[in-house]
Parts: C-alpha cells; structure tokens; sequence
C-alpha cells in the first residue's frame, strides 16, 4: 500500500504575499478607472453548470478568472475579479448544494511558457457572490477539485504543483472540514502531481488520481516518468493503490506521460484511462479497475498531452467517451472505434461537463471559448468571453491612436483606443498578418505599414492601405519536429522583433543572431555573432515520453532587441539563457555584460530590456526565472553602458505571480518606472527604490507587455488574459508623489474636439465590446484633505467669461473631473398640467412632469453646443458648507481641433456662435413654456376651486388663451411616450432642438448652412410672437382677471425666470 498523509492547518498557511500587506497606489486615486477595449478572447480550461437549474452556468478561463451566467448563456459576467488570481483550472459545485462553489487555480494544460500559476484552493458558499482562500498556496497548479456527493465539508484537491522543479506540494489533498484544514492523502514524489481525478458516485469512498511527472523549463518540457498513472482509494482517501498491478501499464519500466480517468455515472464498476505516450492509450475497465482492456492507440485520441488528456464518459451511456483534444474525439464504443463525424463541440479542447441528470446537455472548454449543448451535440451556442491572452501591446502615433499585439490562439490584431462612437465594436479589430505569437508593430515611420510576427520564424510586413501581407521571414525553412540544434536559426515563440530609432524604416528580428533589413524585408543581414550560451544540452526535442517541438521551449535563443532612442547603433539585447549583450556600433563589435549583474541565477529570461530616454547610459532589465522554479521579481538598472548593475525590485512583494514580463521608464518624467508581473502593474516614483501596486479596476492577470502612448500620456496594458487595457491619461500617478500641500490642478493633456465617425454598425454593445475614453477633457486635481462643502471646476474662456460649472466629488487624494467641451445646456421644460383629455398621465412628486420629444434627433439639441479649439481655464473652486469661496486655483486647458475635420478655425466658430443663438432662443423658448405651465395650472386650479360661474368662465377662457399659447410653443398632447411626436405636429421648442441636434451633432466642424440659417430665423420671429402674445396675455387679460381676483383673496403671479439644466 502507498499511503502518505501529512496534515496542513489553515493557520499555517497566513502568506507573505497578502495584497493587504503591499503599498497601493489606489487609495489615493478616486475617478481612475482602467478601461477595456478589446479583443474578444480566447482561452478556457474548466465547465460547469447547475445539474437541476441550466441557467446557471461557470467557466474558468485560462488567465482570465471565472466567468458565470444565470440566463443560459445570454450573459455573462465576472465574478473572481477582485481576488489575487487569474487562471481557473477547476470549478467544482458541491452536489448537495451547488450554490457551494469550488475553485482551484493555476492552468494545468502546458505546453508553452506562458501558463499562469496559481495560488491555492478558493470557495464560495453563495454562489460566487463571496470568496475565501482556503489554502494550499504553494501548490501552484490545482487542476481537478473533486466534492463528496452528500457531506460538502469533504473536498478533495489534485495538486499538480508548479511543474518548474522539485517540490513536495504536489498530490491528492483532502478536508474534512470545509477547507480549514487539509491533508496531503496521495504523494508520490517531487516531481509528480495530479493531471485528474474521478469518484464513484455511488460510494464515494472510491476515489480514482491520475498522476503525471511532469518538469518544466526554459528548454523543454519533459512529459514522463515512473510516477504517472492511475490510483485508486476505497477507503475515502486513507490509503492508495497504483492500478499497474492489474494489468494498467505504466510505472518505472513503462514509464507513460499526463494521464486521465473516468468514471461511469451511468455504471460506475466501468472505468476508462487515457494515457500519453508514444502513442496515446485508451484503456478501459469493466469491475474498477481490476482488470483492463487496451482499445486504442489512434494519436488523434490525445494528440500533444500535456496541452490536453482528459477523457470523460456520457452520463446516459457507459460506452459513449469523450476525449479533449486537439478534435473533440469521440466514440460510442468504448473507445473501440472513433467517430469519425463528431459533435463540433471546439478546437483545442481541455474540459468538458457532462449534466449528470441530462446526458443531453454538456458543456466543453477550449481555445475558442467556450460550447453548450443541449441536445447531445447536434448544435451548439458558442461562448466567447473578453479574455484574450495578449503578448505584447504597440501602439502608433494616429490621432487616435491604434493598440496593436498578438493573441494567444488568434491573431496579429489591430484596434481603435477610441471609436469615436458609442463604444468600441468588436469588427473594429482586424487582422495585420502574423499569428498567435510574437509582436505586431507599426512602422513608427510610416504607420500604414505594420510588423507581425510568429512562431517558426514567421515575420509578415502588412500594408493597412491595401490589406495585403507579404510573407518577409528571415530564413523560410520550416522547422515543424525538428530539434533546435538541427536548425540553422532557432526562434523562440515570442522572438524580438523592433525598430531602429534612427535609420527610417530599420527593422530588427532576432533568432540566436540579430538579423537586420532595411529594405522592407526584401533582404536580411546578421549583424551579430550567436549571443546566447549556445549550450546544445538546452537545444534538443522537447516533449519527453512524446516529441513535440513547436518552438515552445528553446533554450538558446534571443528575447529582447533594443535600440538606444539617444544613441545610432546602440543596441542592447537579451537572451532567455540569460545573457546580456550590448553594441554600440550597429554590431560590429559585441560585449557580453551578464557577467556585471550581481546576485543574478543562471538561466533566467532577459523579458525586456528598456534603454532610457533620458541618458544613453542608462537602461533596465527585467529578468524572468519562473520556468527555473524560482518566482521572484527581477529588474536591474545600469547607468554606465552595463559595466555595473544594481537590482532595483526588491520593494516588489515576492508571490507565485511576482516574476516581471516587462519595465519600462516614463518617457516624460526620469526615474518613473512600470513593472508588469504575472499578476498586476507596479509603479515606483524613485528609480525602484519603492514600489507601489496600480490595480484600481484591472483584473489580475497578467501583465505581459506595457506602453506609453506619449501624445495622450496613456498608460496601454497588454494583459494576458483580459486583453487590452488603458489608463487614460497618467499625468496625475504621473506626478502623485509630489501632490501636496494646498489642494491643486494637475497640468491638463491638451483635449481633442473629435467628431463622431461613422463606422460599422451593430446590435448593440456585449460584454466583448470595448469602452471608449471619457468625451472630453480630463483634469485631474489634488485635495490634501476631504472637503466638507463642494468642490466645482468652472471653464472660463480667455475673457474670463464662464462656460460650465463641472460638480464633482470632493475626497482626499487625487480626483478625477470630465468636461465634455461644451457650453451649458439648455433650460429644462417643467410641464404642470396633464395634455388634453389625458387624465392618466401623472406628475411626479414634486408637481411636474418633463417634455419628452423624439429623442433620436432632437435630444442632442438640448446639449449646450461644444466650445471652439482655443485656451481655456480650469478653475478649481471649492467651498465652504455656506457656499463660500474658500480657495481657488486654476490651470490652462488646450481645446484642439479634430485633426481629420476639413472646417477652419472661422467655420468652427461661426459653427459655436450659430449654436449659442440656438441654444438661447430655446431657453427663451424653455421660460414660456415653464411660465405658461404655471400659468395653466394656477387657471386650472382656480376653475376646481371657486364657486362663482363668472369667475369660472373666465378662467376657462383665459386657460384656452394660454393653452393657444403653450400650443405654440410645444405640443401639448405629448403623454411621456417617446413616439407620440408623430401623433401631432412638432412646435417651436421641438423644432429649435431639431435644428440645434443637426448642428451638434451632424454640423461636424463646417459653418452652418444658408438653409440652416433661414430656418433660424423663421424659427425666432414665430418664438417672438408666441412670446409677444403670451405678454399681452399677462399684461392685459391676467391684469385684470386679477382685479377679480383680489376680491377673493387670491391672484396669479407669473415670472419668467431661468430654468434647471
């Protein structure tokens, strides 16, 4: 018997790596918000849904958290964001209440470099709505959470570990409580974990583990030992068997790779194995595992295993298995035979749930999404969910500016930062030729031409003016299956690719060498010898018990490849062997300075190296050791060429998720400096003396690759896992370190007056949809303390005129205020009266009832028009709780004229004037109508009230009198309902705003039409004689109704006064 059990308490397990522990940048934030803007994602790892309620639905993506639905499928939302992971390997409902959620984290299917880690065990007893850690931090990757099917304090956890190196926390972990305690029940030794796990749902004290050996590292991944294979327990965990000894073949002398099992719902003494090997292994049991029988070694059965391997039977039927694949591999014998026309449940497949009470219904994880069946795979709904793993971020310089990168399982994307519509459409995203891999860049020369690259050495030149790609690799020599020492260029999955910034239109790529072409990629020169070790141990097949060499783990290869900004000819590059190379005339001449950086382990990384803007000496490092087992944060600084080095990321917590992917140095402000880790974005205001976390809004993902957009000081972050994020302009954490004192305005980014562009067009935003920047301008402002009375930013124009008064919040720290760029909006009609024969129609508490128009084209009339481009002032007000001044200070605010507009500055400003006489004739109009109502009322008020028939009558007079004039001011047969206008003619108010929405929204930045401008002033002389006869209404007839009214103790005051906005 093999029995190992070692008892873990929850109180053991208070880590070092608490994000309550760690200095963040956020309390001091309030209005900063990290905005999504595409693409849609890609990857998913774990399934499930409620057995007796489909509408509810989880899945787990890969490095995007858990995502979950409660109106089968329609939407989706997240609800894991605000814990400290992001890959979700196991989602597991307890089956006695499925509102008791399960989570185990870090991915299991690896075969690349990029898998995010884990950080234990989490659970929610309401149905995702609230999370606690329970533990096993240091297992790294939990693939398989198993819940006893009628006591849900007994959970059982398969810990595959964090597959870099030999550890102990890996094996079978089980509690009896709920998760404050565990023990490790299964260990077989340091470098096997658990791939899977299955129970028997008719006595749950039979467990099944499939454990696999598995080591990771920078060149390879070694699939295979004498642990893996299959284990069983009778006794609930107690005590374990390996299944060899009944014929199952694996162990020391058959050592196999990543295994799976599974168990028959339908018939639980049926047992089936999936093992990797040369060639996969279907085996199947008949009496749990006593005896078995070998069906297939077809490879399309587990094709790349350590990507894949996990096979699953059909609830209904004992012989119908499902196998996650490359294809969803499928047989309705036993694995005897496989269907050769399968359900389309996905691509790269990982997970599937089964519905134990409808074998008809099962969902499937792959790197599309995620599919749901409801018919037993005659069709499927398709989930696609805003979890792109991105590689890096590139941005260019257009005015927007456009986001460009790599998509695991995707493509070379390019997308807006800035719609200029309602939001961001997903078929804004297009392709730009290369592949899931590498860099896509943009000629910083000529942005219509853009970079892409790809695995296998693949490197495309794209013409956005033409759409066309042409193929520009280096060396066209496939190297699918080959060894990297057979190669003559060994590439790395994510090889270098950048741009001189000196000689137009450079480009740099890099294998063990650094290739340069000037021509467009007509042609390459090697401008360097190898710069790596070049040690051949580090440059064999990857795969272990199976060979897979895609490219995914190359030991001697380049990573990173800059040129100085400063500098012509300075070129710095890393290794993922850990070298640091560096020339300074374009490559004749190379020095090796790896040797200058102290403390630094062998074998790391070189992520990304950044040479400073500020000084040619100086440039930064970040080194990456995860795949050596060691998960540190590592970034260095020289200021001497390299010739010394000192480690500048101590004040970053060390975690799982602590290793940096990128560094870069504010390109406005020396020594501002951004880290992204696995797990986040850390931002140091000294040169990395101390570090800071920046998370507001970002979910924790990680943080691949980081860019400053420098003519709208956005912070751009490459997630891999969430996408595209933006920060939109980063002057204030720019310059948070020195806010203090008296409360202050931070320098304000000069704003665009864009127009809106017509684009394409769709049903409507989804949870795939990106989020454009706020419309207007920001300003940002430091209180040194919470304000008691309120806090406003007044716009002035150069004659101190106001504009627009913005209200804003009043908190301690940095705050965040938008101005759209536009003068005040019109007055607010307040309607007293219900229309015409309209009993029903109801005022609200406070006697009024407002105008509802056809909004489509007539609400953004009744927007105050936008300011012309020019120089403004923001002024900082705040006040006391008696409204008094108590201090003020300002700061200059530049208002720029859409690049892509044709109007001049005189059309823009004839454009503004035109709208302000619209914008005054409708609050003229808005005083009527609001004197009027009242007027209606109190003649309404007056006829319910009085006795005397004579009074009576005239007030019903004089109420037709002003009902005549209200009438031509606005129709006054409008109940609330939005398309009522199409009832009745539209009056003078509904005519001024449709006029005024043509202007504000359509007049783009041209003057007004001569068209336009005769209707204005039909418009104003038919305003003035409404207005005339409402006056002589007042003068003469109220006047003297009046008179009669004295008699009564009671008369009609009416004042034309300014409205609400």
């Amino acid at each position: 018997m093999l029995q190992k059990r070692i008892t873990i308490l929850l109180s053991l397990f208070l880590t070092v790596f608490t994000l309550s522990a760690q200095e963040t940048l956020d309390d001091n934030l309030n209005g900063h918000r990290f905005r999504f803007i595409g693409p849609e994602g890609n990857r998913t790892i774990a399934v499930i849904a409620e057995p007796d309620n489909p509408q509810v639905a989880y899945i787990g993506a890969a490095s995007g958290g858990l995502w979950k639905t409660e109106d089968m499928g329609i939407n989706w939302r997240p609800i894991f964001d605000k814990q400290d992971i992001s890959s979700v390997a196991a989602v597991e409902l307890a089956p006695s209440d499925p509102k008791q959620v399960w989570v185990g984290t870090g991915e299991t299917f690896v075969i690349r470099p990029a898998h995010a880690m884990g950080n234990g065990i989490y659970f929610s007893p309401d149905a995702g709505k609230t999370w606690e850690h329970k533990g096993l931090e240091k297992t790294g990757r939990i693939g398989r959470v198993i819940v006893h099917p009628t006591n849900p304090k007994v959970v059982y956890a398969g810990a595959l570990g964090h597959t870099y190196g030999p550890q102990k926390e890996r094996g079978v972990y089980r509690t009896k409580d709920g998760g404050d305690t565990w023990e490790q029940v299964l260990f077989i030794d340091e470098g096997t974990g658990v791939s899977d796990m299955a129970i028997d749902p008719e006595n749950p004290e039979i467990i099944y583990a499939a454990m696999w050996s598995v080591n990771i590292n920078t060149w390879g991944l070694n699939s295979g030992g004498a642990g893996s294979g299959i284990y069983k327990s009778v006794d609930g965990g107690d005590n374990w068997e390996p299944l060899n000894k009944y014929g199952l073949s694996f162990g020391a002398e058959r050592p196999v790779g990543k295994t799976s099992v599974a168990v028959a719902h339908s018939d639980p003494n049926i047992i089936y194995a999936l093992f990797e090997a040369e060639s996969p292994e279907v085996w199947r049991s008949k009496d749990t595992g006593l005896s078995w029988e070998l069906m297939s070694q077809e490879h399309a059965w587990n094709e790349r295993a350590p990507y894949y391997t996990r096979l699953r039977v059909n609830t209904g039927d004992p012989n119908e298995i499902y196998s996650m694949t490359v294809r969803f591999t499928h047989s309705l014998d036993g694995g005897k035979t496989r269907n050769r026309r399968p359900p389309r449940g996905g691509g790269d497949n990982h997970d599937i749930w089964i519905n134990p009470k409808n074998p008809d219904h099962y969902m499937v994880a792959h790197d599309g999404g995620a599919s749901i069946t409801y018919n037993h795979g005659k069709s499927f709904q398709r989930v696609v969910l805003p979890i792109a793993q991105m590689y890096h971020v590139s941005v260019d310089d257009q005015i927007p500016y456009n986001v460009f990168g790599n998509r695991q399982d995707g493509w070379s994307y390019m997308g807006p930062s800035n719609s200029l519509q309602g939001y961001i459409p997903l078929g804004l995203w297009k392709g730009v030729g290369g592949c899931e891999s590498g860099f896509a860049k943009p000629d910083p020369n000529d942005n219509n031409i853009v970079w892409s690259g790809c695995y296998d050495g693949g490197l495309d030149r794209h013409d956005l003016r033409t759409g066309h790609t042409r193929d520009v690799r280096v060396w066209p020599e496939a190297g699918y299956g080959w060894a990297p020492a057979d190669m003559k260029y060994r590439w790395h999955w994510n090889f270098p690719l950048s741009f001189s910034t000196h000689t137009k239109h450079r480009v740099y790529a890099g294998s063990q060498f650094v290739h340069q072409s000037d021509d467009g990629g007509q042609s390459w020169q090697i401008i360097s010898p190898d710069l790596t070790l070049n040690d051949k141990s580090h440059q064999q097949s990857s795969g272990g018990v199976a060979i897979d060499n895609l490219m995914t783990f190359d030991g001697s290869t380049l990573f990173a490849i800059e040129e100085s900004p400063l500098q012509a000819g300075m070129i710095w590059v890393g290794t993922n062997d850990g070298q640091v190379q560096l020339t300074k005339d374009g490559g004749k001449e190379w020095v090796n300075l790896t040797a200058n950086i102290p403390d630094l382990p062998k074998w790391g990384t070189i992520a990304n190296i950044h040479p400073s803007a500020n000084d040619a000496g100086t440039a930064y490092i970040s080194v990456d050791l995860h795949q050596m087992g060691d998960f540190d944060p590592y970034i260095y600084k020289t200021t001497d060429f390299g010739q010394s080095w000192t480690k500048i990321s101590d004040g970053i917590p060390r975690s799982e998720s602590s290793f940096v992917h990128v560094i870069k140095e504010d390109p406005k402000r020396k020594g501002l400096l951004y880290a992204g880790i696995d797990k986040g974005i850390y931002v140091s205001h000294n040169d990395g003396q101390t570090w800071a976390r920046l998370r507001l809004n970002l979910p924790p993902a990680p943080v691949y690759w980081l860019e400053i957009q420098e003519r709208f000081d956005d912070l751009v972050v490459g997630t891999y896992g969430r996408g595209y994020y933006i920060l939109d302009d980063m002057n204030a954490i720019r310059n948070a370190d020195q806010l203090s004192g008296k409360a202050q305005i931070v320098d304000i980014r000069d704003t665009y007056r864009f127009n809106n562009r017509e684009s394409i067009k769709t049903d409507g935003p989804s949870y795939n949809s990106g989020q454009n920047p706020p419309n207007g301008a920001i300003i940002n402002f430091y209180l040194p303390e919470k304000v008691e009375g309120s806090v406003s930013i007044e716009i002035k124009d150069k004659d101190g005129d106001l504009i627009r008064t913005v209200n804003t919040r009043a908190n301690e720290g940095i705050n965040r205020a938008i101005w759209n760029l536009r003068y005040e909006s019109t007055y607010r009609p307040k309607l007293r009266v219900q229309p015409p024969g309209r009993p029903w129609v109801q005022l609200n508490g406070e006697g009024w009832r407002p105008l509802v128009q056809w909004d489509l084209d007539l609400n953004a009339g009744q927007l105050g028009p936008r300011v012309a481009p020019g120089t403004y002032e923001a002024h900082l007000v705040i006040k006391d709780k008696e409204g008094n001044v108590i201090e003020s200070t300002s700061k200059p605010l530049n208002v720029l004229k859409d690049p892509k507009a044709e109007g001049t500055q005189a059309d823009i400003e004839a454009q503004v004037a035109f709208s302000l006489e619209l914008r005054n004739a409708m609050n003229l109009a808005v005083v009527n109508i609001n004197a009027v109502e009242v007027l209606r009322k109190e003649l309404e008020d007056i006829i319910a009230e009085v006795s005397d028939r004579r009074t009576q009558r005239e007030a019903v007079r004089l109420k037709a009198a002003a009902e005549e004039v209200a009438s031509m001011l606005y129709d006054i047969h409008l109940t609330g309902a939005r398309e009522d206008a199409f009832r009745s003619p539209i009056k003078l108010y509904g005519r001024l705003s449709a006029l005024a929405s043509d202007i504000n929204s359509s007049g783009i930045d041209f003057k007004p039409t001569d068209q336009q401008g005769e209707v204005k002033e039909v418009l104003s002389d038919r305003l003035e004689n409404a207005i005339a006869k409402f006056d002589k209404l007042i003068k003469e007839d109220i006047q003297k109704f009046n008179k009669a009214l004295e008699r009564k103790n009671r008369t009609i005051e009416i004042e034309k006064t300014g409205g609400d906005k």
